[in-house]
């Protein structure tokens, strides 16, 4: 049996970004640092944090006055931001600066006058996040059907972002009907599903000619990470998303002779580590890393001083 690993994989730069401003601010203002909600989707990241003296919370009503408390890498609603303010907490913003750049389009587009759609999954953090920009103007669709379920006529002036995280090619197709129903709908100058969404979703579609099983290593609550066991298995290659070695099963690599692996961007290399390293004791006689994509990203720290 041959491993291959997909390249690139992991981390992505607003990831390295968010856990590391946990981990200064632990280090250098000292524990315990407040958290709003999970900073990034990996249970094995945030269980690391925690042992360190992060404390995850889902409200602010959780964190004492006085307090530092971080938002995470998905971003949060401005009433979130404004309760903070009038509770004086000390903020410290890991919002990924991509998931940013879509909250200024929402805000620049209602004061344009546009009412925006946001393509995205319902309940995800960054989704909330995003809509909470722009309370009463935005409007959430998930599905094809959801196209044709808008309230809008076609002289509505109208705007569309979408979640980071989704699958590239389920998001052109809801734009694509958008479009058609819509045809002055204004969309993003660039597009809104980051650079390592779409880089390793790229990749997972390259391991899934080569093998016969791909294993997503990845949190279930990771949308980037569901969206890459999804993308290979429209390429009728069977996938599992599993959060580590443990989660291995034997039978799905029974007669397989090229096994593929890749990680979501919140899943750490030491997890893909574990995973190569369980295929080995499973049969794998090679492992190597497939040619890729080099990504060079890096995003700017908040001052702590």
């Amino acid at each position: 049996m041959k491993v291959l690993l997909a390249k690139p994989r992991g981390f992505c730069a607003g990831v390295e970004r968010a856990i590391a401003i946990v981990e200064t601010a632990l280090r250098k203002l000292g524990a315990p640092i407040y958290v709003r909600h999970e900073v990034v989707h990996n249970r094995f990241v945030v269980d690391s944090l925690r042992a360190q003296g992060a404390v995850f919370v889902e409200t602010l009503d959780a964190v004492p006055d006085g307090a530092t408390v971080i938002f995470s890498a998905h971003g949060v609603p401005k009433a979130v931001v404004a309760e903070a303010a009038r509770r004086k907490l000390r903020v410290f913003d890991a919002t990924c600066p991509l998931v940013t750049k879509v909250h200024i389009e929402v805000e620049r587009h209602v004061r344009n006058g546009r009412e925006v759609i946001m393509i995205g999954h319902r309940g995800h953090p960054e989704v909330e996040g995003t809509m909470g920009q722009i309370p009463g103007h935005a409007h959430l669709i998930e599905t094809l059907a959801d196209v044709e379920r808008l309230p809008f006529d076609a002289a509505t002036p109208l705007a569309y972002v979408t979640q980071t995280t989704l699958s590239v090619d389920d998001a052109a197709e809801i734009v694509a009907a958008l479009k058609r129903r819509y045809p002055a709908i204004q969309g993003p100058k660039k597009d809104d599903i980051c650079y390592a969404t779409q880089n390793r979703q790229d990749a997972v579609k390259k391991l899934a000619r080569l093998c016969e099983v791909i294993l997503v290593v990845g949190s279930r609550a990771s949308s980037n990470s569901n969206r890459l066991r999804e993308t290979a298995e429209r390429m009728g290659t069977r996938a599992y998303l599993i959060d580590g070695a443990h989660d291995i099963d034997p039978a799905w690599l029974a007669g397989c002779q090229t096994v593929g692996v890749t990680a979501g961007a919140s899943a750490p290399e030491s997890l893909v580590e574990e995973v190569a390293a369980m295929l080995r004791k499973l049969g794998a006689q090679t492992i190597e890393t497939l040619s890729g994509v080099e990504e060079n990203v890096a995003f700017p720290m908040p001052r702590f001083d």
